[in-house]
């Protein structure tokens, strides 16, 4: 069992952004061709990943953090269940929410969770997918 100070120290080292999965989804988009702009401070959200020309945003989340359904990384800890649960449900509606105002900005939004970048094939096919989005005329 964790005291708090360590369980404390532990979450400070969890990144926000440049993540092992964002990064390797960024270098397998860039292979194949797709150029992007990084953490948009102008949308709602700071999404990861925004294809402009295609006006396509793409989320890189998490499976703990953002609770992706059915996930085995999508676990609960034992103690203080209360707050984890609060903040759990606190990220998700955030991420309806943005995912909302972006939509309704006229934004293409694409969620990538972390379980299916780290699948080779899985990787493959989102590329694939993003690579082949069509382009929109200014």
């Amino acid at each position: 069992m964790q005291t708090t100070e360590e369980r404390s120290a532990l979450m400070r080292r969890v990144r926000s952004k440049d993540t092992r999965p964002e990064i390797r989804l960024r270098k397998a988009l860039h292979a194949a061709g797709v150029r992007f702009r990084l953490h948009d401070r102008r949308l709602p959200g700071r999404p990861d990943l925004v294809l402009p020309g295609r006006r396509l945003i793409i989320f890189v989340h998490g499976c703990f953090w953002h609770r992706h359904e059915g996930c085995p990384r999508t676990t609960t800890p034992k103690a203080n269940n209360a707050y984890w649960m609060q903040k759990f449900a606190e990220n998700t509606e955030r991420d309806t929410r943005k995912t909302d105002q972006l939509r309704q900005s006229g934004w293409k939004v694409k969620v990538v969770w972390e379980c299916e970048i780290l699948d080779d094939a899985t990787l493959d096919e989102i590329v694939r997918e993003v690579a082949t989005t069509p382009k929109v005329r200014p």
